[in-house]
């Protein structure tokens, strides 16, 4: 019998798309074994490429939509809208992809762009959204959204102040009752990515800040800003639960201010494409995705699937551009059944080189990775230099 492999990875940041790490892997794995069945997966927990995983899952049309980015420029988004259902992701409009790593400001981004396509989905009659959240380039705690769905931030003259970190000095009321009213009868599913709290030193700000650009002082001061603008809104309650950091607190305002509900992205997801079922008849898993760190073990794709790989008793492997795991991360990544923890980029090479060299190096690494599986070996925790 040939052995089946389930490939299920995420998005591999600035380097490829989960469908390409998918496809990168199939052929590593045909290389090694050219009889082998391969069933391609590609996941995501609510970050890039989600609303096309539902999409294709549902079997829906894909509706595009001029939107703009993080910092405000027109680009094109999309949802899919299956009858009065649609799913949409933020990554595809004010995601951190489409801002060039010399040109990133999140103290001006916003989510604005996310706020557009919402509603241009509800224009379309959809009643029910499924809302991924994740690489997102703001950290607005969803106001710029808010802002596109009606709602107005004023200064204490009650001029309008553009709803970016930079101006959240300058905020004094928040206005969101016409937001509310364009989305009434409309319910909304957050997809998250991480289970971090608005606020806080596991807030969003404090950890995902410095991804964006926050350093120093600024990251105390976006903070300490988005506590107060929650007691402006009279939500402050809503400043640690669990989840409503993601997408640099957009998750807080589609809960708190219009009522969403707060889920794990990845569980939606694995239930759409049925992978648990998938996983039953498989000899392998192979999952990953850009950095592994700490991060990957709250709520995001690489946990849940290995969780289930896990629960149906097939062993697994786990490929990454980077590897960042402290002991307590290895232990937890063995306790959900990862055999092997695969580095596929040479850490003292520069970063440009590793992102355009990705889908080769993951490709190489999954034939040797397969190689010492078919034939027994005890394969080492990270790459060798020879695929590096």
């Amino acid at each position: 019998m040939p052995m089946r492999i389930v490939v299920a990875p995420d998005s591999f940041k600035e380097s490829m798309t989960a469908v390409r790490a998918a496809r990168a892997m199939t052929a590593g794995a045909r290389d090694t074994l050219p009889s082998c069945v391969v069933d391609q997966v590609p996941v995501s927990d609510g970050g890039e490429g989600f609303a096309e995983a539902v999409t294709t899952a549902w079997g829906c049309s894909w509706q595009e939509v001029t939107t703009v980015d993080a910092l405000g420029r027109p680009r094109m988004a999309g949802f899919g809208l299956d009858g009065d259902r649609a799913v949409i992701d933020l990554a595809s409009s004010v995601g951190l992809e489409h801002i060039a790593p010399g040109e990133r400001d999140v103290m001006s981004s916003s989510t604005t762009g996310l706020g557009r396509v919402i509603t241009a989905s509800v224009d379309a009659g959809a009643r029910s959204l499924l809302i991924g959240l994740g690489g997102s380039a703001s950290n607005d705690m969803g106001l710029g959204m808010l802002v596109a769905l009606g709602a107005r931030c004023l200064d204490e003259q009650g001029h309008e102040v553009e709803p970016i970190p930079a101006e959240f000095s300058r905020i004094q009321r928040i206005e969101v009752e016409p937001a509310r009213r364009r989305l009434e009868g409309v319910s909304i599913t957050v997809a998250g990515d991480v289970t971090n709290p608005l606020t806080g030193p596991h807030g969003a700000a404090a950890v995902f800040g410095p991804q964006k650009g926050l350093t120093g002082p600024a990251i105390a001061q976006v903070d300490g800003e988005m506590t107060r603008l929650a007691c402006v809104l009279g939500l402050s309650q809503w400043v640690s639960h669990p989840g409503t950091g993601a997408a640099g607190g957009a998750a807080f305002a589609l809960a708190a201010v219009l009522g969403a509900e707060i889920t794990a992205g990845i569980d939606h997801l694995t239930q759409v494409v049925g992978l648990r079922e998938r996983l039953e008849s498989a000899d392998l898993l192979m999952t990953g995705e850009g950095a592994l760190d700490r991060q990957s073990l709250d709520g995001k794709a690489v946990s849940g699937v290995l969780h289930l790989a896990r629960e149906c008793g097939v062993p697994s492997m786990v490929f990454a551009g980077r590897v960042r795991t402290d002991a307590r991360a290895q232990r937890r990544l063995a306790d959900l059944g990862a055999q092997d923890i695969i580095q596929i980029c040479d850490p003292s090479e520069p970063l440009e080189t590793s992102l355009q060299r990705g889908p080769d190096r993951l490709r190489r690494a999954v034939a040797d990775a397969v190689r010492h599986f078919s034939a027994g070996d005890a394969h080492s925790n990270h790459a060798s230099n020879d695929i590096l």
